[in-house]
């Protein structure tokens, strides 16, 4: 019997929505829903339009970070620098705009920052065979070092004569009332799902996570894709450190400590798999989301604060657990 083009294609979408509803993004979507759906009920405060405000703009930092975050867990790799590299990238704005000039000049510095460290990252990591841990967890440190001899380990709060742009970009809210940090969200979003999946640097980084040898051995250039997502993850830290100092007004050399815990978490939430081979955008999105509900629900429901990363912590063991359910199904 023949089957028409139209059949195929219903086919291939029925397909494609059975696998997103088994997949671990689409659980960790339905809780999210479902713990907002009782935070409504369950607080007053909750549901406001200033606190669902707060949570949007709260949870693009961690997300846009784990955005690129996803594509180094995706090669099989991952990057602790996150934090600190925003932190450098963040003074590095501030520094240079404080010295007196305009905000395209103290982006552009910040930029090149990150993708500097972003490349010496992936160099040393792909030419020289360093282990990603020991890589990152080294310019961890040196990011942050960097940063305090950048300010003298001070405080900058006044950015030059475009002070007011920059709290505009990263504070305003240009497009019908959402948060600019909602929208460089949502834009960078949509922008490493396309080239996840429509395209062949996206099928490469794929390829290197789901077998490096064979990858190899097919002519995928391995190690410039390497260097690429390394670059990506610091050049994802960096966009979110501009926008991060825009929002706060001021730049500290404690800024972003401890950030790379949470962004790492958000990728695995989201259905990144530290193996390598799978990871999604929206996953890191839906995973950033969660963090942020909870970070969120533990002062509305009067838990100490402390709870927070057992609460996280518990979340990426159950991500880990439900992945290796559903491969042991799949290997019967």
């Amino acid at each position: 019997m023949a089957v028409t083009l139209d059949q195929t294609i219903a086919q291939r979408e029925r397909s494609r929505l059975s696998e997103f509803v088994g997949s671990q993004t689409f659980w960790v979507l339905i809780a999210v829903i479902l713990a907002c759906l009782f935070l409504s009920v369950a607080t007053d405060s909750f549901a406001t339009a200033k606190n669902l405000y707060n949570i949007t703009r709260n949870v693009t930092f961690v997300a846009i970070i784990a955005l690129g975050m996803t594509l180094v867990i995706i090669t099989g790799g991952i990057d602790l620098s996150v934090g600190s590299v925003l932190c450098l990238c963040s003074m590095v704005l501030a520094v240079t705009m404080h010295a007196g000039y305009g905000i395209e000049i103290g982006i552009a510095a910040a930029i090149g920052t990150a993708l500097l460290v972003g490349a010496f990252n992936g160099v040393m990591i792909a030419y020289l065979d360093f282990p990603p841990f020991v890589v990152t967890l080294g310019m961890l440190s040196v990011a942050r070092s960097l940063a305090m001899v950048a300010s003298n380990n001070t405080v900058v709060f006044q950015f030059g004569p475009d002070h007011d742009k920059l709290l505009a970009l990263g504070g305003g809210a240009w497009f019908l009332g959402i948060a600019n940090p909602v929208l460089y969200m949502v834009i960078l979003a949509l922008l490493t799902g396309f080239v996840l999946r429509w395209t062949r640097f996206g099928r490469y980084v794929f390829a290197i996570g789901g077998n490096e040898h064979a990858a190899t051995l097919t002519g995928v250039p391995v190690r410039s894709i390497k260097v690429a997502v390394y670059m990506i993850s610091a050049l994802s830290a960096g966009i979110a450190g501009i926008v991060q100092t825009g929002w706060l007004g001021a730049v500290t050399t404690n800024i972003g400590a401890g950030m790379e815990l949470q962004v790492i978490a958000a990728a695995v939430i989201g259905g990144a798999n530290l193996a390598g081979g799978i990871g999604t955008a929206f996953g890191a999105l839906v995973g950033a989301a969660l963090i942020e509900v909870i970070r969120n629900s533990l002062g509305l429901l009067g838990i100490n604060a402390f709870w927070q990363g057992t609460f996280i912590g518990g979340a990426i063991v159950l991500a880990v657990l439900f992945d290796r359910i559903r491969n042991f199904r799949q290997s019967e």
